[in-house]
Parts: C-alpha cells; sequence; structure tokens
C-alpha cells in the first residue's frame, strides 16, 4: 500500500515538473571584427577600353623601275649589304641597275651638245633679229629648238637616273626579297618594304553611346598585352560621324609616338579612352557592396553598431564607384568583415 502511494506521488512530482517553464538563458550579442575607412570626396573618372591593331604612320614598298643587272649597295653604317631588319635613312644609297645598251639608246652627251649648239644657234638668230636680220618667226624656232633640247636632255637625265635608287623614307625594312648578286631582275620586281613606325595609328571602333564625350584631340593611353608595364601616350586625331548598324560602334583613328620602337606593326594594342570625370564626389569600393533584389547597400559604423544604407550609384571604373545618396562624408564605412553582417549588429574595428 505504501509503495503505491509512492509511486502516485512520484508520478505527480514528474508531471509538475515538466510543466515548469523553462528560464530563458541570457542572450550573448558577440562582436563582429571589421575594418572601416573615413568616407571622404574624391575625383572619379569613367573610361571605355578598345582595341586595334597597331599600323605604321609610314610604310613603302620599293620596287625595280627597270629591268636589269641587279647590284645591291652596302649600308652605310654597317660598311655591309642591306638585310632584313636594317634601320634605314631616307638618302641612303640603296641599289643599281646596270645595262650598257640601255645607256647607250639613251644618248646623254649627244642630247648636251645639241642644247649647246641649239643655244649657240638662237643667240646668233637673235643678234641677226635685233639687226633686222631675220623675222620673229625664225627667232621663235630657234627659241623652240633650245626648248626642245632642254626636254630630251631632261628626259634623258630621268631615264638615267631610274638606274640607281636611293632609301625613299626612313624606317626599317621589314620585308626583303633575296637576289643573287648580278641577277638579271625585270621592271616591278620587288626590292623590299620599309616600315617608319616611330609614329603609329590604331584604328578603334568605339561604343556609339561615347560619340558625344569623345573629342578630336583627347588624349588616350595605350598599353600592349606582351608588354603590359610600359603605357604609352596617343590622341584621338580623327573620328567618323557614321555608325555602324550591325556593331553599334563608330570608327576612330588614334596616333602615338614610338620612339623606342617598343610596339612593332601589326601588334594588338588595347586603348583607355576618358570619357567622363567628376570632382569631389563620394566614391567607395565596388566590391563592398551588396546587391540583391532589394538594392544596394553598405555598412557604416556609429557607436560600435553597424548600421545598413541603402545607397544610389552613378559613374565608375574598374575598381570604384560613385554614391549619389546614402552616405555622408566623414561617415565610417566598413570595408572588411560585411557580408556576414546584420543592420545593427555589434562589431569591434579592428586596427
Amino acid at each position: 500500500m505504501k509503495t503505491s502511494i509512492y509511486l502516485i506521488a512520484f508520478t505527480l512530482l514528474t508531471i509538475i515538473s515538466c510543466n515548469q517553464p523553462e528560464e530563458e538563458s541570457p542572450s550573448i550579442d558577440i562582436a563582429s571584427p571589421v575594418s572601416v575607412i573615413q568616407v571622404k570626396a574624391d575625383q572619379l573618372s569613367r573610361f571605355t577600353i578598345a582595341t586595334g591593331n597597331a599600323m605604321p604612320d609610314q610604310e613603302m614598298e620599293i620596287k625595280a623601275k627597270l629591268g636589269g643587272e641587279f647590284h645591291l649597295k652596302n649600308h652605310p653604317d654597317y660598311n655591309r649589304p642591306y638585310k632584313l631588319g636594317d634601320r634605314v635613312k631616307a638618302g641612303q644609297p640603296f641599289m643599281e641597275i646596270k645595262d650598257r645598251e640601255y645607256v647607250n639608246s639613251i644618248s646623254l652627251e649627244a642630247k648636251k651638245m645639241n642644247l649647246e649648239l641649239a643655244e649657240k644657234t638662237y643667240l646668233k638668230q637673235k643678234s641677226v633679229f635685233e639687226k633686222g636680220g631675220v623675222t620673229e618667226r625664225e627667232l621663235k624656232n630657234a627659241e623652240l629648238e633650245v626648248t626642245s633640247a632642254k626636254n630630251e636632255l631632261e628626259n634623258a637625265e630621268i631615264r638615267l637616273e631610274k638606274m640607281k635608287m636611293e632609301i625613299p623614307i626612313s624606317g626599317v625594312f621589314v620585308e626583303f626579297p633575296h637576289y643573287t648578286p648580278n641577277s638579271i631582275i625585270e621592271q616591278g620586281a620587288p626590292l623590299g618594304k620599309i616600315m617608319n613606325y616611330s609614329k603609329m595609328y590604331i584604328d578603334v571602333n568605339l561604343p556609339e553611346n561615347t560619340m558625344k564625350e569623345i573629342k578630336i584631340g583627347q588624349a588616350v593611353q595605350l598599353t600592349n598585352y606582351s608588354i603590359p608595364d610600359d603605357t604609352l601616350s596617343g590622341r584621338i586625331t580623327e573620328i567618323s560621324p557614321a555608325i555602324d548598324i550591325e556593331t553599334r560602334t563608330y570608327l576612330a583613328k588614334v596616333r602615338f609616338s614610338n620612339p623606342k620602337l617598343m610596339i612593332r606593326p601589326g601588334m594588338f594594342v588595347k586603348t583607355l579612352i576618358k570619357v567622363n570625370q567628376k570632382d569631389n564626389i563620394i566614391v567607395i569600393p565596388k566590391e563592398i557592396i551588396i546587391s540583391d533584389q532589394t538594392g544596394k547597400r553598405v555598412y557604416v559604423v556609429e557607436d560600435n553598431t553597424a548600421f545598413e544604407r541603402v545607397i544610389e550609384t552613378g559613374i565608375e571604373n574598374g575598381d570604384m564607384i560613385e554614391v549619389l545618396s546614402g552616405l555622408e562624408e566623414n561617415e565610417r564605412l566598413v570595408v572588411k568583415g560585411f557580408e556576414t553582417l546584420r543592420d545593427k549588429a555589434k562589431v569591434k574595428i579592428l586596427k
């Protein structure tokens, strides 16, 4: 009987204890470590990037003006025949065609003598005309003979000049066909190609939405992927007014100096063109912005508490972005540790 009474009492105590409300454990708000920067006004530029192939400002293909026996001159700086890759200067002796039969057919000395005789005849006729011994028509015919003799001599000299060629432009030989010394070549045979790439240009296609902002004379920065640490400066010199209906771009020409010849003809070059710049605006790193369907937000710290700020942004470049609203100067902006923050969370600023 006592055992039953004890069992009943134990059961009642168990039921009562189960129905007792549990005491709430005190919540612990752990301060999250963050790094902050002070919001300041700054300058921000927006750029557009375009690529193209660098081309020499001057290039010329040399062809034989006459056929005949080909003789290549020595390069005056190296005392050896010209070869591919040589730097050359305009006016240097380059090659000579030898053809005795061609020279004889020109009869240069005979044409000099003919001119001399025509000039003497004219002077004699002029003296006689002043005394009334010949007509004006006879004097004019003598003068015409002088003019014809001069033209014939000049044409002969021009034909002979074609047998010798000088370097037409300063630059570098980028093509140089090989001919066996003293071989016979035909008129029009290719003798080489020279490019002067100390000054170059690039044709670039720019987005339609930049047309109002990009002007002739605008500065351009240029880099090549194989030499990314070297930047050259250029300018826009020409702009097409027409938009390509397929690409929605327009053509512009960028010219630049290449004094060290680091950029070679045909190289793929990237251009960086400033299309907009704003001064005295709030600028923050793009990477700290949290974006979702509700908009863009960042966190600022006041009294060791993080506060969420919804922001509106403006222009941007590769790393930074303009803040139009939502932030004020001198606020402390969270730049590290923001990923797990929530509004009004406690934070600890790391030094």
